[in-house]
């Protein structure tokens, strides 16, 4: 069954069928829109949250490092950032439904469209063919039909003046010839009508059978190849979300993973490693007999609470401040004003990082002489006693961190006391290098700033000379040997220290990196 044989007279039908086809792509093609809009709100909101309460955590500064040492404060901020990876997931799929859905179904939609419009233009033009050819075999009927009236009233003229006896022979002659051209003439308009008849139904049979049936046909085609492709558009529906569906479930996977990492006992024991004060309890309070006569008001016993209680630390972070300032001596260098076991855990975090500023001096101190003798070996590259400055500040600074860092060890040896504490100081001396307890970021109230020294990350040797007018770029000159201070991001950019101090960025186009 096929519309050109079972439809050959539904037209119009055809013609409404087909349009509600397109409509029904377009009304998708908008839906599918919508839900991208859907999704890419969601994908926004969901990444807002994520951000909110991560810079809310962000803004607590040194209290969120504190916190995050605690499992189930570390697992939120896992699950805040398995958020955001989800959002961009819905985002994925709302990028793939607009250009695989939406942007592939509108341009087929068009081409739809305008084979539609020639299929219907081919069916008008040959219905336009048959009625002209209808209407002049109409034209060629009426003339044949009115010919023969007049020939037949030609002929019953001419019995007629025949029979009459008072009409001469001229009249006689006269009315035969007249009604004998009226017959000739009906007699060629017959043959024509004839003759227009037979191309008329030609016409017809090959409208009706042929071309009628090829047009319809044409437009079943187009209908079926429209359907097939809004049936996958459906399907895509739903295949794009499911490839994104391990992913997603990856991330889900991973918000219930930090859930499973909480754990309660371990953050209660880090919570008493990072505030217990080490003090012993207060000692019951002697019965003070006042049938003895009262004692002395600088007694030991008293009413009042005993002196040892003041060095309790039953204070919140947020009174410490004040409580010292009113009841504690100035802040010791030694922190001997802390409880024992806070001193102890400052004085290692102060050991650790004076130990991490040490190991980034040295190494500047290595890059330094590194390039003044690459200067003396190659003159041209710069002069090595412009070095002496900072190499000789480099020293100092060396020989100042190891004076600290011999003196903090001796407080904190003293802290522990015995030969435990003997022991580890000589460990960390041998390697040098003391490992970061990472409890120690919670008593970042106490910590004395340090300012961090770079280390080059390697050299290079300017190919050109660069003027650098903008802000943050530096100028070099050709043959000039710098120290890479920050590699190429892929921005085309890096940052260079040139032997005079100054810093900045230039091309990475512009020097060449030494072996």
């Amino acid at each position: 069954m096929d519309w050109g044989t079972d439809l050959w007279d539904q037209y119009d039908h055809i013609d409404k069928h087909t349009q509600s086809g397109l409509d029904l792509v377009d009304r998708y093609i908008k839906f599918v829109k919508e839900r991208t809009e859907i999704e890419q709100s969601y994908a926004k909101q969901l990444r807002s949250l994520s951000k909110k309460y991560a810079n809310a955590n962000a803004k607590r500064g040194s209290k969120e490092e504190q916190d995050c040492k605690f499992s189930n404060h570390a697992s939120l901020q896992e699950i805040l950032n398995e958020l955001n990876d989800y959002a961009g997931q819905r985002e994925l799929i709302a990028e793939n439904m607009m250009t695989g859905i939406c942007v592939e179904l509108t341009k087929y939609l068009q081409d739809l469209k305008q084979e539609r419009k020639t299929h219907l233009s081919d069916a008008k033009k040959a219905q336009q063919v048959l009625e002209s050819s209808f209407k002049q075999l109409e034209s060629t009927k009426k003339r044949y039909a009115k010919e023969w009236a007049e020939s037949e009233k030609a002929t019953q003229q001419a019995e007629k003046t025949e029979s009459d006896l008072n009409a001469t022979r001229l009249d006689v002659d006269k009315a035969k010839q007249h009604a004998h051209a009226r017959t000739h003439t009906a007699e060629e308009c017959r043959n024509d009508y004839a003759a227009q008849l037979q191309k008329y139904n030609k016409e017809q049979n090959f409208y009706y059978y042929s071309e009628i049936p090829q047009i319809f046909n044409k437009m079943q085609d187009m209908d079926e190849r429209r359907i097939r492709s809004l049936a996958e558009g459906y399907c895509q529906f739903s295949e794009i979300e499911k490839k994104v569906l391990p992913i997603i479930t990856k991330c889900l996977e991973g918000i219930s993973s930090a859930g499973r990492k909480i754990n309660e006992k371990q953050d209660s024991i880090l919570f008493i490693e990072q505030h217990k004060s080490g003090f012993e309890r207060p000692a019951d309070l002697d019965f003070e007999d006042y049938t003895q006569g009262i004692r002395p008001a600088t007694s030991d016993s008293s009413l009042n609470p005993p002196k040892v209680r003041a060095k309790l630390w039953p204070f919140s972070k947020k009174n410490k401040i004040a409580h010292a300032e009113k009841h504690m001596p100035p802040t010791a260098e030694d922190f001997s004003h802390l409880p024992p076991e806070q001193r102890k855990k400052r004085l290692q975090a102060k050991i650790d990082d004076i130990t991490k500023e040490l190991q980034k001096t040295q190494d500047q101190s290595e890059a330094l002489e590194k390039m003044k003798g690459v200067y003396e070996q190659n003159p041209q590259m710069g002069d090595p006693s412009s070095l002496e400055p900072q190499i000789s500040e480099t020293a100092q600074n060396i020989g100042r961190l190891r004076g600290e860092l011999a003196k903090y060890e001796t407080w904190l040896s003293e802290a522990v006391g015995g030969e435990e504490s003997s022991n580890a100081f000589n460990n960390n001396t041998q390697h040098g290098m003391v490992a970061a307890d990472h409890s120690q970021g919670i008593y970042t109230d106490f910590d004395d700033e340090f300012e961090d020294v770079e280390t080059p990350v390697g050299q290079c040797t300017a190919l050109y000379t660069f003027e650098g007018n903008s802000e943050g770029t530096i100028s070099i000159t050709e043959g000039e040997m710098l120290s890479i201070m920050e590699d190429d991001k892929g921005d085309g950019w890096m940052r260079v220290l040139r032997a005079s101090g100054d810093e900045g960025y230039i091309p990475s186009s512009y020097v060449k990196l030494a072996p």
